[in-house]
């Protein structure tokens, strides 16, 4: 009998072994389907910021925004990872980037802290997991792209992508979107899908850069007043927002905690980044009902195709840090609320003579304040974090996270931006920018054929 039950022992933990193997590749397998989704964003931000620029900048605009992307790879991988495992309870400068702590994934392999983004067979999770932390990155410095066109210096522009994606999120991530972040632990802030980690961080950086930058030639007039400045391609815009769509979807997938053991397709097991329990069921409800809300709200407001396809971004924007509690007309309604405000706060930002090209700082900034404000006022007494005695959600608490958020943005944008702007290379000469682009930086054109009024300009 005792022999039999030993055989038995052995099997049971044999099969809890195989069982384990086999959630551990299933969750690799969905952390590197959200990376291409995630890919996504980028093709669509390019489509949308090359449509939404004149044809002399098309060029320009699109070459900025894939050299962004490809800088912020090994700069997250040598830095920004390291940041977001060694900070979230301050500044601990202890641990260097080759020793990266915190990461459960490749310890429990039984790496050494030290070699975790190493090429070890038996870590089946820390480089997706990095992955999908860096295009989070990327889209941050995507995020700032947009509103910058047609006037900034390529080499600065790179900079202030690197500073952004690779540091200036990473902070903000650290302390309100790791679950040991003293946001989280001593205030109760609630941010699932980074409404304020990303999007406002990314939105006041941008607005920083932006108040250093100036508007573009031609924007202002004497008097204050706006003129438009029209893209040269709308359905290439509008096209390039829903491919932002899709994305989306990888960007919230990659937001949720695939459980690594007692899980099964009848019962989820997921949680969020903070622990919390979490269903893709409600993420699915949510994302659909915010969507439709931001594109409603803003179409019943502006009647403007621009507005009502930036209104789908600002509806789930609106949502996203509360995406895992919304009861999902609560979620619309709160979609709506973003994308109905969200004209009107652009025309603010215009009066102020800020030029926000594609309206980054309105659609991502602002309404990013939003949607982390939303929670403390409609979402208020969900624990924090998994545990007796933790802080719960309350308003004063997403407050407090709301304003770091945006100084996380703000002050770096701003004060990097100024130190460019005082050397002379922040922005390019009048010369250039009445030329376009394309003809004096890159220098090519996106129409060789005549399609679409290229200058011939000789290069500079």
């Amino acid at each position: 009998m005792e022999e039999q039950l030993a055989a038995l022992a052995a099997e049971v933990a044999a099969l809890k072994t195989v069982a384990t193997v086999g959630n551990t590749t299933v969750a690799e397998i969905y952390y590197y389907v959200t990376i291409p989704l995630m890919v996504l964003i980028h093709a669509g931000f390019l489509a949308y910021e090359m449509g939404a620029s004149r044809s002399k900048n098309v060029l320009a605009s699109g070459i900025k925004n894939i050299l962004a992307f490809a800088f912020l790879v090994p700069t997250f991988y040598f830095f920004g990872w390291w940041c977001y495992w060694a900070f979230p309870t301050g500044f601990d400068l202890g641990v260097g980037p080759f020793e990266i702590s915190g990461l459960d994934y490749a310890n429990a392999a039984g790496n050494p802290a030290g070699e975790v983004m190493g090429p070890s067979l038996a870590d089946s999770a820390s480089g997706v997991f990095w992955g999908a932390f860096t295009l989070f990155g990327a889209t941050t410095a995507s995020i700032m792209s947009g509103s910058v066109i047609e006037r900034i210096r390529l080499v600065p522009f790179i900079i202030l992508a690197v500073v952004l994606g690779s540091f200036a999120w990473v902070l903000g991530a650290a302390w309100g979107w790791h679950a040991d972040g003293w946001l989280v632990t001593k205030f109760g802030y609630h941010d699932f899908g980074a409404a304020g980690v990303v999007h406002t961080v990314a939105g006041f950086f941008a607005l920083g850069v932006l108040i250093n930058l100036g508007p573009r030639v031609g924007k202002f007039n004497a008097d204050g007043s706006a003129n438009d400045l029209p893209g040269h391609n709308m359905p290439m815009t509008l096209v390039g927002l829903m491919m932002i769509i899709v994305g989306f979807w990888g960007f919230l997938m990659a937001c949720a905690i695939f459980p690594n053991e007692g899980w099964s397709w009848s019962t989820s097991g997921f949680t969020s980044i903070y622990g919390t329990p979490l269903t893709l069921s409600a993420l699915t409800f949510n994302i659909l009902m915010g969507f439709a809300g931001g594109i409603i709200g803003a179409w019943m407001v502006s009647r403007d195709p621009f507005w009502m396809m930036s209104g789908a971004l600002g509806g789930i924007i609106s949502c996203a840090a509360g995406l895992d509690l919304w009861w999902p007309p609560l979620a619309f309604a709160v979609g709506f609320i973003g994308g109905a405000i969200m004209p009107s706060i652009a025309r603010f930002v215009e009066r102020m003579g800020i030029d926000d090209a594609v309206g980054a700082f309105t659609v991502h900034g602002a309404l990013g304040v939003w949607g982390v404000l939303a929670v403390g006022i409609f979402a208020a007494g969900y624990p924090a974090i998994p545990g007796e005695g933790v802080a719960m959600t309350n308003f004063m608490g997403q407050l407090i996270g709301a304003v770091v958020m945006v100084l996380c943005g703000l002050v770096p944008g701003y004060v990097l931006s100024l130190i460019m702007k005082s050397m002379g290379v922040l922005r390019v000469p009048e010369s250039a920018e009445l030329a376009g682009l394309d003809i004096t930086k890159v220098p090519s054109k996106a129409y060789p054929e005549g399609m679409s009024g290229g200058s011939t300009a000789p290069a500079e």
